[in-house]
């Protein structure tokens, strides 16, 4: 099983002390706005700016740093709610430029409004309010009153393909787009496996048990801050009962019989290909 993960930014190497000052030229920078990015206008979007827009009469709310792409030193750069965008950008989610833009480009927008979320939320000290200053040491944030360390925050959830022979359970949300199934997943509990995380949801949501439970690959979902973690399991027993909470119906499906999927930028879409095409090969 070898899942290349979309959203993984491993072309970024984290190099601490980051560079200081933020340098004006010889660096990249990432605009964003709320929870997406700015991008140039035309048919082939571009998320850098080769010059800090600070430099360009755009005051930044905050400016953080991401890591070096290549030589380059890359920051995520959050302009002031009333500042216009540079020329010739305009504002986009980050799932929206999926297919516009190379997936190693949309791996370090997608950490961009993950880290600048991360700053924004970390402003003042959880234990005792003071207000926090960056680490130079790594990517955190510290408390000089009480030093407490507050990183960036992951929260793990697990995303499980149930198989039975030659059909799969797929599982449908109210969030779904209408005709859209997916498969199970939900996040980890604290006190919990990752394997007992798997078996829990796959219970509570379609009443179903599993076994034979297999490590698939894990995805970072940046919307603002998961962590897939897939596997494959077998279906053990049970009737298919849904919650009518987080999942409104599911079934069983064959391969000549798959309802409408999620995109391919998901990790659930890439279980349920990886299941076909080891079907085919059978």
């Amino acid at each position: 099983m070898n899942h290349t993960a979309v959203l993984s930014a491993d072309t970024l190497v984290s190099r601490y002390p980051g560079p200081e000052p933020v340098p004006d030229v010889e660096a990249l920078y990432v605009i964003v706005r709320e929870s997406g990015v700015c991008v140039t206008t035309g048919s082939k979007p571009q998320i850098f700016l080769d010059r800090n827009p600070e430099f360009a009469d755009c005051p930044a709310e905050r400016i953080q740093y991401l890591g070096h792409r290549g030589a380059v030193p890359c920051y995520a750069v959050e302009l002031a709610a009333d500042t216009p965008l540079p020329e010739k950008m305009e504002h986009s989610a980050v799932r929206e430029l999926y297919g516009k833009i190379p997936e190693d480009e949309l791996a370090i927008a997608a950490l961009a409004a993950q880290i600048i979320d991360f700053d924004r939320t970390t402003q003042f000290c959880g234990r005792c309010g003071a207000k926090t200053v960056q680490s130079r040491t790594e990517r955190a944030k510290i408390c000089p009153a009480c030093n407490r360390i507050t990183y960036p925050r992951l929260s793990p959830a697990i995303i499980v393909l149930v198989s039975d022979g030659e059909r799969i359970l797929l599982a449908r949300s109210s969030r779904f787009p209408p005709g859209m199934y997916g498969i199970i997943a939900g996040f980890v509990e604290p006190g919990e496996s990752l394997e007992h995380a798997v078996c829990r949801e796959a219970r509570e949501e379609t009443g179903v048990s599993v076994r034979n439970i297999r490590y698939f690959g894990s995805e970072p979902w940046p919307f603002p801050d998961s962590l897939m973690i897939g596997f494959v399991a077998d279906y053990a027993g049970g009737d298919v009962i849904v919650d009518n909470n987080e999942i409104e119906s599911a079934g069983w499906f064959d391969h000549d019989h798959l309802p409408l999927l999620p995109s391919t930028m998901s990790i659930s879409r890439a279980l349920i290909e990886w299941w076909r095409d080891e079907g085919e090969s059978r």
